[in-house]
């Protein structure tokens, strides 16, 4: 099966005055990724192949349900982080695609109980020794047990998997769940060693032997039309 991991739009930055978890909506410039890569991936033949299905079988596919497999290749289900980011990115794509949602709570990013969401390139550029120190010097996530969290991202993504053999399915998340996942395929330890653009798409294969393989990491070519 193919599995389409995306990472979620730009969102707001935000901090809560009560300390509870921020979670951010989309901006403005985030709401235009998500609806060019919803449109994007709608229209590409590698694996939407609409040209082949009929108006018909589209109409049938319209309320198909997580675990009914649609016609013709079509994406079969997208999957979502259930914060409020990643949900957002997801609807429009959803929409394009004609396909169900189903929220899995496994797909959080490491931060979803920080109080703080601000974007990493608005921190880079108005506070660069701060970026220094949470990024390259490993403090953004001191608390985090980063084990655990890939041992979570690994058991949701497998159950995507397990839920559609020979199927396709979109992964709507973020950038810490996409690095555990690709780290795990090409068994790299670094927990960051990927830079994931707003809505990049990464693909993978996922065999029925058990075998998990890279087509593609960050895709970013819809983003050209929103100059970002």
């Amino acid at each position: 099966m193919e599995l389409l991991l995306i990472r979620h739009a730009l969102p707001e930055r935000i901090e809560t005055a009560d300390g509870s978890a921020a979670d951010p909506p989309l901006s403005a410039i985030g709401r235009a990724q998500a609806e060019r890569v919803a449109r994007w991936l709608a229209a590409d033949a590698n694996f939407a192949q609409r040209a082949q299905v009929s108006r018909s079988e589209l109409q049938a596919s319209e309320d198909h349900k997580v675990g009914e497999r649609r016609p013709s290749g079509l994406i079969d289900a997208v999957y979502t982080s259930p914060m409020r980011r990643a949900r957002e990115t997801a609807e429009p794509l959803a929409l394009a695609l004609g396909a169900a949602i189903a929220v899995d709570a496994g797909l959080v990013e490491m931060d979803h109980l920080s109080d703080v969401y601000v974007p990493l390139e608005q921190l880079k550029a108005e506070d660069y020794p701060r970026w220094q120190e949470l990024v390259q010097r490993g403090g953004l996530y001191a608390g985090v047990d980063l084990t655990a969290f890939r041992r979570n991202v690994v058991a949701s993504v497998e159950r995507a998997i397990a839920a559609w053999p020979g199927g396709r399915v979109a992964v709507v998340c973020h950038g810490g769940v996409i690095n555990a996942w690709a780290g795990h395929v090409l068994g790299i330890a670094d927990p960051f060693f990927l830079d994931v653009a707003y809505t990049g798409v990464s693909r993978f294969l996922a065999a029925s032997t058990g075998e998990r393989s890279v087509r593609s990491l960050n895709e970013t070519a819809h983003l050209r039309e929103v100059g970002d």
